[in-house]
């Protein structure tokens, strides 16, 4: 057997003779995992009332994550593959969820579905984000187009922010430093620092909070190439929020944030080359909520201005602006019958400028008001518990598209939870549709020719199928199939880069295990995930591993220090070369790899704690984009510090 398979299965063997051991074994202290969960209803239900596997990602793990990327974080998920996210800091990233791409992901932040519209999918790129700045994240798998857009064929990854103190003022100060550095370079230079600040509280009525974050890194190039310089990545990350409670059942809060990046690239695989580019995203929106017997409404949106420039051989500049709103209300008939009947929608447009052949100066290529389009959805949802352990979720949205009309998306999801005393056995099914219209860069793009006006929207059913255990609340097994089938299906051809829809029907299946608990008085936590997608009925499966799995221990050492052993394995894949003369692309397989990560933590002060982490302990030497860099061995230490 493959070293780094077993090595990975060997840590999920460990997991799951732990809890079965325990089962036996009377522990005093419980521990509730993840109990509560929103995103699959948009309500505060237990976990053995959901219908789904929902992944959360809290604040202690990010705390754990100091100093890494929110794409790091996210690629430890259970069918989450996040391309690019070992390469250099700058490098874009492909999101892939159960074998769905960028487009077919939607991003939320504190309630509302953030996109560039002048991106190439009208995805939303994560390198703006810090997290540093996130409380939280949630991550539902499958089609959840009802709640969250026709556009969430395969997740919605449901980010929330850090809030307000309920002191009067309180502050939080985190810094690190470290290595960024490849297999073959060692040296150990400080090449990375990354801090953040904020300072927040409540008076009174008012709450306010203000954060800044910020990360310079160097020392790695993007490009594997003999000789090739270093790649400099620097971002930083302004918000601030200010709340008004009016009364008990009315509040409201305005927020903003400033995003931006700058970073070098290179030419392309292999090829080092001299690059620069820029991504700004300017954002701000309202929250409002009143609260009524056993209901509420919410109104919450955003405004968001997005810039990106590309400043290289062939220069552009793109301009976008996007406003989103969702608005619901929700009510609750006696803990039985949950509702939620709502509308949001997007008015999006962008314009590009690049140089056309014959030209020395930029020049606008695309207009906003050519290339623009307004989307209102509105939403039923509903959910059934029953008080003998049957429960539904089901509900529907009507996608009103200013220039592809109107279609209905659905979904039904039966459950069933069997409690006998403190342990619950959860049976699960979904069937749910979805709809994705093309991107304004899809239809209009003509600098680089990939526009396409006459696409077709993308639709796509999801089947689920699943089993979820749970021990004496401290301790959770699930297993989930997946099955998602695609028509017109928006790809591009490799010889021309020209988008289109595929004749064929698309569909992919595949399987997710995941088991975690507390154990020993909650001094060992382990969690461990594997899954199995079947990339062989991808038409498009560039860089998608058939087998991942990540497996991670941790363990209390003393009441002030915790320490970890993570392990990340992706199986075998196959990337795209493209000649760099005549650009004919050319199939390539990438070695699988797995990634041993230490971590330890200790609370030195009662408001300080200190720590320290290793990557890539064995300086695995592998490529997540054929012919760019990834990150070797890496040493990282830092302190967060609280008042």
């Amino acid at each position: 057997m493959n070293k780094k398979v077993f090595f990975g299965a060997t840590l999920l063997i460990l997991g799951a003779q732990v809890i079965s051991a325990q089962d036996s074994i009377k522990e005093e202290k419980v521990t509730e995992l993840e109990e509560v969960v929103l995103s699959d209803s948009k309500f505060k239900l237990k976990r053995e009332q959901s219908g789904k596997v929902i992944t959360k990602i809290t604040s202690e793990e990010l705390e754990r994550s100091q100093g890494q990327s929110v794409a790091t974080v996210l690629s430890r998920v259970a069918g989450v593959y996040i391309n690019g996210s070992n390469n250099a800091a700058g490098e874009p990233l492909g999101v892939s969820v159960r074998g769905g791409r960028n487009r077919q992901v939607v991003i939320r932040i504190d309630g509302v579905t953030v996109s560039d519209p002048s991106s190439s999918a009208g995805d939303y790129d994560l390198r703006l984000l810090s997290t540093s700045q996130i409380e939280s994240i949630e991550i539902l798998k499958g089609a959840s187009s009802t709640l969250y857009g026709s556009g969430a064929a395969a997740a919605v990854i449901n980010i929330t922010t850090k809030s307000e103190s309920k002191d009067a003022i309180s502050a939080q100060f985190s810094s690190s430093i470290g290595t960024n550095q490849s297999q073959d370079d060692q040296d150990y230079d400080i090449n990375e620092f990354v801090n953040s600040a904020s300072i927040n509280g409540t008076i009174g009525k008012v709450s306010y909070l203000g954060s800044l974050a910020h990360q310079s890194t160097d020392g790695l190039s993007a490009a594997e190439a003999e000789g090739a310089e270093s790649d400099a990545y620097n971002k930083f990350n302004v918000s601030a929020k200010v709340g008004y409670q009016w009364s008990k059942n009315f509040k409201f809060h305005f927020f903003g944030n400033l995003d931006q990046y700058k970073t070098d690239f290179d030419g392309g695989a292999g090829f080092d080359a001299d690059n620069q580019f820029e991504s700004r995203q300017l954002r701000g929106g309202t929250f409002w909520e009143a609260k009524y017997p056993n209901g509420s409404f919410t109104f919450v949106d955003s405004y968001a201005l997005l810039e990106r420039e590309f400043m290289s051989g062939f220069p552009s500049r793109y301009e976008s602006k996007i406003y989103t709103f969702d608005t619901y209300n929700k009510y609750n008939f006696n803990n039985t019958l949950y509702t939620v009947v709502g509308a949001n929608g997007s008015y999006s447009d962008f314009n590009l400028f690049s140089i056309p052949f014959g030209s020395d100066d930029l020049v606008q290529t695309i207009n906003d008001n050519e290339a623009d389009f307004d989307i209102i959805d509105p939403y039923v949802n509903l959910v059934y518990v029953s008080k003998f352990g049957l429960n539904v979720n089901a509900g529907g949205r009507l996608n009103i598209h200013s220039a592809y009309g109107n279609h209905l998306v659905y979904n039904i999801n039966p459950s069933f939870t069997y409690t006998f005393g403190d342990k619950y056995i959860k049976g699960l099914a979904s069937y749910s549709t979805a709809y994705i219209t093309p991107s304004l860069f899809q239809l209009y793009d003509t600098a680089f020719f990939s526009g396409n006006p006459d696409l077709e929207p993308e639709e796509s059913r999801t089947i689920e199928v699943g089993i979820e255990y749970s021990l004496s609340k401290k301790a959770t097994i699930s297993a989930v199939y997946f099955d998602r089938k695609s028509e017109n299906f928006i790809t591009f051809d490799p010889n021309t880069f020209v988008n289109f829809n595929s004749s064929e029907d698309i569909e992919v299946n595949g399987v997710e295990l995941e088991a975690n608990g507390k154990f020993i008085d909650d001094k060992l936590s382990i969690n461990a995930n594997f899954t199995y997608t079947n990339i062989d009925k991808l038409e498009n499966n560039i860089r998608i591993p058939e087998n991942s799995l990540q497996a991670t221990i941790g363990y209390q050492l003393s009441s002030k220090t915790f320490t970890s052993l993570s392990y990340q394995y992706n199986g075998e894949r196959t990337d795209t070369n493209f000649d760099p003369v005549t650009f004919a692309p050319t199939p390539v397989p990438l070695d699988s790899y797995g990634i041993l990560d230490f971590y330890i933590s200790h609370q030195l002060l009662s408001n300080m704690t200190v720590f320290a982490a290793m990557n890539n302990i064995t300086n695995e030497e592998y490529q997540e984009i054929f012919g760019f860099s990834t990150r070797g061995r890496n040493a990282r230490v830092g302190f967060n510090l609280k008042f």
